[in-house]
């Protein structure tokens, strides 16, 4: 991660503020996002045989997570590239590596919620997709980085979280809606979260918080949404926590660092319930 006052335009260099190494990944901070929200986890994916490798795998143990299907392949580990601005946006370029070479073949844990992302192969997404969907599992997507998306996929989906940007490059609202997705779910950043669905629109404003880094966030969201979605929430229940995790994500720097956990986000909650 580099910091800088603002995001280079193309073709233009600036100096940065600083420089800095975090544990990421969206599989692995959503991973993160849930075990901390509560949830019981098991992550599925490839991590390469470099140190970076061994590194994630450590994290993945540090908050008991199940890395038993996980897999380690020759090359490296998967990597971004994220420029931080100082008013907190960022910009991220993801290097695949081991990631490219994920696949289920089967192995998939039978779970309550299974959560996907897409920095690992669409066959490998869709695969997932549909043994979960025949075994009844609550299916949600964070489709990210945006990918053009066949039917088959989206219609397994019982919710989907975008941001704006990949919402646009999907189509709409109306077009996720009508290819079979469950419920749409809109993080907007500072203009809080939207849930559209066949029983209509549901807005939840922003939490007000002093805003370090913005990565993350919507990793946090996503991973404590699956966790309240297993603990059998109602869907609104379980985005209005996911809104508040994902606030307090853009409070810390980095992404797995940032993960909140499940006493912080019951007190923003709490402190919104008093007001």
């Amino acid at each position: 991660m580099v910091t800088a006052a603002r995001h280079p335009h193309p073709g233009e260099t600036i100096l940065g503020t600083g420089y800095h190494e975090h544990a990421g990944g969206k599989g692995l901070n959503q991973a993160v996002a849930a075990a901390r929200s509560g949830a019981t986890v098991a992550f599925v994916g490839a991590l390469g045989t470099d140190a970076a490798g061994g590194r994630l795998r450590e994290i993945l143990g540090g908050d008991s997570i199940d890395a038993s299907d996980v897999t380690e392949v020759d090359g490296p580990t998967g990597r971004a590239v994220i420029v931080v601005a100082d008013d907190g946006e960022n910009s991220i370029v993801v290097v695949p590596g081991a990631n490219a070479t994920v696949g289920v073949a089967g192995t998939l844990p039978d779970s309550a919620v299974v959560l996907c992302q897409l920095e690992i192969p669409l066959d490998t997404v869709a695969s997932a997709l549909e043994i979960a969907h025949e075994r009844g599992s609550i299916i949600v997507l964070n489709p990210a980085p945006a990918a053009s998306l066949p039917v088959r996929v989206l219609r397994l989906c019982d919710v989907i979280t975008p941001n704006e940007h990949e919402l646009e490059l999907l189509g709409g609202v109306s077009a996720l809606l009508d290819a079979g997705c469950g419920a749409v779910v809109v993080t907007r950043g500072g203009d809080g979260v939207d849930v559209h669905s066949a029983a209509g629109t549901t807005s939840f404003a922003a939490h007000s918080v002093v805003v370090v880094d913005t990565t993350g966030a919507g990793d946090a969201f996503s991973g404590s949404l699956a966790c309240r979605l297993a603990a059998g929430d109602a869907l609104l229940d379980a985005v209005a926590w996911a809104n508040a995790a994902g606030a307090l994500a853009t409070t810390v720097a980095g992404a797995v660092p940032a993960q909140p956990r499940s006493a912080e986000i019951r007190a923003v909650l709490r402190s919104q319930h008093d007001r």
